[in-house]
């Protein structure tokens, strides 16, 4: 009806270390005093989301994240084999507590997939740093995640640009974070480690599809001259995600102004939502 408020979910993308462009989006929000309803992230996205919808500010993300080492995420030191991933959940942990996804100030989910059923995975409740490492458990790079009877890996599998999780859970619009809009290069290399992200590339390509179509605005930083592996350059990966929020704000705000929508989105049989 008209007048009634409006539900505006975003969605934080994945991309690897990309994912600091998502600070920048929030550091955007934060100055035009925009809120969110719900908050779905998949990989890094789910990692930042996780604190977003936590309460974080992009000034308190900024002090956590600026002293993380990608020794503190990848602890591996033998070449070319998967790490634990338990960084993650100790920075999820030592930040946020050892808490639930029930427990954020806003309704959050974490995106994986579960390679025991081959289904995409949406984590709307249970452990916060489980969900949140299974979303981040990178193929090739980090070991899977066993939570419960799943075994987790990136949720980028599937679905790289989680727009479509807000809509679920009853949002009306969804504002989506695109870090990784250059994720179509390819490889000359034969290393197995190459090929592994090279493949991944190739399957988030076709899925970030799903994402543009389920979207209302798009933000997409430039970061195709940032390696998604590497934490140099954190601090212009922040400002061209800063800077593409801002461009995109005129058409952000107006969202906030249009009336409820009167349809429903509902999930693809194959996904399995854990709520």
């Amino acid at each position: 009806m008209f007048g009634r408020k409006i539900k505006v979910g975003i969605a934080f993308g994945g991309g690897g270390t990309r994912g600091f462009s998502h600070l920048g989006a929030i550091k955007a929000f934060e100055e035009f005093g925009i809120k969110f309803d719900y908050v779905a992230g998949t990989s890094a996205g789910s990692l930042v989301g996780a604190f977003y919808a936590a309460g974080y500010t992009y000034k308190q993300m900024y002090e956590i994240i600026k002293n993380v080492k990608e020794r503190d995420i990848r602890k591996n030191i033998i070449p070319f084999t998967p790490s634990k991933i338990d960084g993650i959940g100790e920075l999820i942990i030592d930040n946020l507590g050892d808490i639930n996804i029930e427990d954020l100030k806003i309704p959050f989910s974490a995106v994986a997939v579960d390679i025991k059923s081959t289904k995409e995975i949406c984590l709307a409740k249970g452990n916060l740093a489980k969900a949140v490492m299974g979303s981040c458990a990178v193929p090739g790079i980090f070991t899977p995640v066993v939570y419960n009877d799943m075994i987790l890996c990136d949720g980028g599998l599937q679905n790289t640009i989680p727009a479509d999780v807000p809509r679920y859970f009853g949002c009306d619009y969804v504002i989506s974070v695109d870090v990784n809009k250059s994720r179509t290069y390819g490889t000359d290399s034969t290393k197995v480690l190459d090929v592994l992200t090279c493949s991944i590339r190739i399957l988030m390509k076709s899925n970030a599809v799903r994402g543009y179509v389920n979207s209302d605005v798009i933000i997409a930083p430039e970061t195709k001259r940032f390696k998604s592996t590497k934490t140099d350059g954190m601090d212009d990966m922040i400002e061209e995600g800063y800077k593409a929020a801002i461009d995109m704000m005129p058409k952000i705000i107006a969202i906030f102004k249009k009336r409820k929508k009167h349809r429903v989105k509902v999930f693809p049989s194959d996904i399995t939502i854990i709520k």
